[in-house]
């Protein structure tokens, strides 16, 4: 059951086309129904290093994630950076940071050419899949330099994608999320493949494992 990467449509669609509209408010849903807003709350809680000030989201899409993790969790004073190569993030979402005691702005930047910035932890939110094992070395090795914890939330790959992707009409989700779903899930991780990717396996400690029904769960913090 080998990991496949393909595209996905809504990584082709510019911000305001109608059907990255829709397909942005479904992601909105189908979060909210595997709750990993929830599973990265209560992992930041059980590993943040100290007081930690500065989080960024790789791959932070509208940014809804992760002001759902900062309503979630009882973490203030927070100076979030939403990264994504699109600028999808309304100032609307940015303003809600506000009310969790969180500043927020967005970047829009490449993850390969990831501004020069203070981060003391770095999560993600169904991104990982959507590179190659080479690729993940690679944004793993900045990551490693800048960061002391990283946690990310990733679909866990079933044998048949097709039928899991499927159960999104359940939730209202429209034909290109569910293309989208199934590419994800192809592209998902098992066991311990993403602890295998990662650059320090020494002065870092590593855990993974499958969270909930559908989600992969990837922590590694900094040794002290």
């Amino acid at each position: 059951m080998k990991r496949i990467v393909k595209p996905e449509i809504l990584d082709t669609l510019p911000p305001d086309d109608p059907g990255a509209l829709r397909s942005r408010r479904d992601l909105r849903r189908v979060n909210s129904w595997m709750q990993n807003h929830k599973t990265m709350a209560r992992a930041l809680a059980e590993n943040l290093p100290g007081a930690p000030r500065q989080i960024t989201d790789l791959g932070a899409g509208d940014g809804n994630f992760l002001l759902q993790v900062a309503q979630a969790s009882r973490l203030r004073g927070l100076n979030a950076t939403l990264l994504d190569l699109q600028k999808n993030v309304p100032a609307q979402t940015l303003a809600e940071f506000s009310k969790c005691g969180w500043r927020a702005e967005a970047v829009v930047a490449n993850v390969f050419d990831w501004p020069q910035m203070e981060t003391e932890v770095v999560v993600a939110n169904l991104f990982l899949h959507h590179f190659e094992d080479g690729e993940l070395r690679e944004l793993f090795r900045t990551i490693a330099a800048r960061a002391k914890l990283f946690i990310v939330i990733e679909p866990h790959r079933f044998r048949f994608p097709f039928p899991c992707a499927q159960t999104l009409r359940l939730i209202g989700c429209g034909k290109i999320t569910r293309h989208d779903a199934e590419a994800s899930i192809a592209a998902g991780f098992v066991r311990t493949e993403i602890s295998a990717l990662w650059p320090d396996k020494t002065g870092w400690r590593q855990a993974e494992r499958r969270a909930g029904l559908f989600s992969h769960l990837f922590i590694a913090k900094k040794a002290e």
